[in-house]
């Protein structure tokens, strides 16, 4: 029976996922299309529409089905023609598909995108958003440094330029709570727990969590994994959250290999773990001591950039990258052509999703259960 119903999940996975590719591409479509496309019954199609109108991926209209933010038009509140500055930490690993998504939408809006890479540090973003004003930008999108009393300035001084400035995957901290700064973010805490649930589903009770201590989002995924934890009533999750090396870095096997030692004493048989490359590496080191992928060792990955190629493909959390780039050009359009006086500070949250591959297995099997890991 539970092979059977994983087969079930898989086929309707496989469906949403067409659903979604062709709502991308037509922008509405009629369900009895839906039903026909798939050769699935009228009634299939609206379980798998509902099941995504519910995750917030599609918007139901009547008798059919929609992207749930419209593309917008250029229009007369538009800044058509724009200069756009971004300045990113990198253009490397994750950012990219932000930077599309912004390129697209400012393109869309007969717009230029200009961009600039930093490197996580305050007096780099503050010198390549000078060389952006210099540049005569009509309006920003940045993701600065935002730690400590120089991140807290270099806010302070983005509040202060003479253009609007849209933050990208970051908040003011508590110490700026009226920074009137439109951000577009992705609730990366909420998606540590889509990742928890996802796996005290198939019987784990003991559930790791590995962060790459590089990463500006581990905090998020921290928070979220712990709040979810406690609000589950799982055991004590003490000593179960491990911060590691990047995944090829000196020292990273030996610390990956501390990790699955303390998870095997913990009896912990679940890892979600931040990023792809540092769930790579930990599958690896599973795979070299002897412990199974899924068999043994369940694993989720954030971020999904590189997770379906990892051997077992794995069972991701993904953040709309693309999405996210496009709703932050859009709010830094939108802010430019608009007078402040007139639009309230917009602070927009994409929640992300998870995607069901391999590595989690099925149900946890009986005999891996461990202390912590009992059934329900």
């Amino acid at each position: 029976m539970e092979g059977r119903a994983t087969a079930q999940g898989a086929l309707a996975v496989d469906r949403q996922e067409r659903i979604l590719a062709a709502v991308r591409h037509h922008g509405t479509v009629r369900l009895a299309d839906l039903a026909q496309h798939l050769g699935v019954s009228a009634v299939t199609v609206r379980r798998d529409v509902t099941a995504l109108a519910d995750r917030g991926l599609v918007a139901r209209v009547h008798g059919g089905v929609t992207l749930p933010y419209p593309p917008q038009r250029p229009g007369p509140r538009r800044a058509a023609g724009a200069l756009v500055g971004m300045v990113v930490p990198s253009v490397e690993y994750y950012w990219p598909h932000v930077i599309h998504g912004a390129q697209a939408t400012v393109a869309a809006a007969g717009g230029r995108l200009v961009l600039r890479a930093s490197r996580y540090e305050a007096a780099e973003d503050r010198r390549q958003v000078g060389k952006l004003l210099e540049r005569g930008v009509d309006t920003l999108l940045v993701a600065p440094a935002t730690g400590g009393s120089a991140g807290v300035e270099l806010l302070r001084w983005l509040g202060s330029l003479p253009v609007p400035v849209v933050l990208v995957e970051r908040l003011p901290p508590p110490e700026l709570p009226t920074l009137a700064l439109d951000a577009a973010t992705t609730a990366h805490a909420l998606g540590a727990g889509l990742a928890v649930r996802h796996l005290v589903t198939l019987g784990h009770r003991l559930i790791a969590l590995v962060t790459s201590r590089t990463s500006p989002t581990s905090r998020a995924l921290r928070a979220g994994w712990r709040e979810t934890v406690a609000s589950l009533d799982l055991p004590p999750h003490d000593g179960l959250a491990h911060d590691v090396p990047h995944y090829g870095a000196p020292g990273w096997a030996v610390a990956y290999d501390a990790v699955l030692r303390r998870c095997r004493e913990r009896g912990a048989h679940a890892l979600l773990v931040h990023s792809d490359r540092e769930a790579v590496g930990m599958v690896e080191r599973a795979r070299d001591q002897g412990i199974a992928v899924p068999g043994e060792l369940a694993v989720v990955s954030y971020d999904d950039e590189v997770a379906a190629a990892s051997d077992p493909p794995l069972t991701a959390v993904r953040p709309d990258k693309h999405r996210l780039g496009a709703l932050a050009a859009d709010l830094a359009l939108a802010r430019s052509a608009t007078p402040s006086a007139e639009r309230p500070v917009h602070r927009t949250q994409l929640w992300p999703t998870v995607v069901v591959r391999d590595s989690c297995g099925a149900h946890l099997a009986e005999g891996a259960r461990g202390a912590g890991a009992v059934s329900r």
